[in-house]
């Protein structure tokens, strides 16, 4: 009786599978910096790839089809990048995520230019998603003021939060104007202050545990917009 179960299992599981292989997976376009790319851990531990996973066991079939990001890139670098690529000309995607500004802060760039830089960024993704706003979705910078690389170098942690939570929320007023979906993931980002697990060997980016929470809280929403 065991065995018989566990046939009718591997059939409905091949059977499920091959129709999610049938159908044709949508395109997911990645913006941003390092944390997109994920600086200090392997391609497939990013939040975009491990966000991609997740969708696909849900049933939703998805590719992570072409990433933009560089560690150190600021809006501006971006923007730049994305103008540049010659490949974006007359391609569109089913779904385009956005994370970036760590990198204006870090430098020192002034709160106007990233609100300018960032608006046209929006602008971008959503030229990018076909015009389909309900398809793009932005994701918070995360603190990096609470990670041992901050520590040792003697960065101001107070200072950090309150200049990003300047940063996120430009981020956020701009995506709710532009009706963009915005997923705050930055209170996740402080649990390296306790579980130092949570930031990857280099001591400043997410590790893969991290990442893997980021995608954990961005699932449910990110499905519901390819679901509608």
């Amino acid at each position: 009786m065991k065995i018989l179960k566990s046939l009718l299992f591997l059939t409905l599981f091949w059977y499920g599978s091959n129709q999610i292989m049938a159908q044709e997976a949508k395109s997911y376009l990645a913006l941003g910096d390092s944390y997109t790319i994920g600086e200090a851990v392997d391609s497939n531990e990013t939040w975009s790839k491990v966000l991609s996973d997740r969708l696909n066991q849900r049933g939703i079939p998805i590719e992570l089809k072409k990433i933009i990001a560089t560690t150190g890139w600021t809006t501006d670098e971006l923007l730049e990048a994305i103008n540049n690529d010659k490949s974006l000309k007359n391609s569109t995607f089913d779904v385009v995520s956005l994370l970036i500004g760590v990198n204006n802060q870090y430098r020192g760039y002034g709160i106007k230019q990233y609100k300018a830089e960032f608006e046209q960024l929006i602008k971008k993704a959503i030229d990018l998603a076909g015009k389909k706003t309900g398809k793009v979705f932005v994701v918070s910078i995360p603190d990096y003021g609470v990670t041992p690389f901050a520590k040792e170098n003697n960065k101001n942690a107070d200072l950090i939060a309150k200049e990003l939570y300047q940063y996120n929320s430009i981020a956020k007023n701009i995506s709710d104007e532009y009706g963009v979906r915005f997923f705050d993931i930055t209170p996740i980002s402080l649990k390296a202050i306790w579980d130092k697990d949570f930031v990857a060997k280099d001591k400043l980016h997410p590790s893969a545990k991290m990442y893997a929470e980021w995608a954990e809280y961005l699932e449910p929403g990110v499905y519901q917009l390819l679901k509608d």
